[in-house]
């Protein structure tokens, strides 16, 4: 198995130990093409999970940013935040099944 297989491969594998900072370093220190292509996009795949959870957060703090908060806020309903972090969660779980396949199917 090749070098350059094994450091793509880990770019992937790295959403469970560095998600955004091994793809960023393999990206600029590498100079393999086929490299960079996995890293790039592997730190992409990485963004995912927390955009969404970026997103998540401003949805559900607008109404207090804005003054627009009280007692009977929607967005504050307990249903609404629950179904934003089952979402998130979601979204982090199909992040790194894809992390996982994207990184054998490297591999092999």
């Amino acid at each position: 198995m090749s070098t350059n297989k094994m450091v793509s491969a880990l770019c992937y594998f790295s959403v469970f130990f560095a998600p955004l900072l091994l793809p960023i370093v393999v990206y600029f220190v590498v100079e393999d093409m086929e490299v960079k292509r996995h890293a790039k996009r592997s730190l992409v795949s990485h963004l995912i999970p927390a955009a969404t959870i970026v997103l998540f957060i401003s949805f559900a703090a607008s109404p207090l940013l804005f003054g627009h908060w009280n007692e009977g806020s929607f967005l504050f309903g307990s249903g609404v935040v629950w179904l934003g972090f089952l979402v998130a969660g979601g979204v982090n779980l199909v992040v790194v099944i894809w992390n996982v396949i994207k990184g054998i199917q490297v591999i092999k």
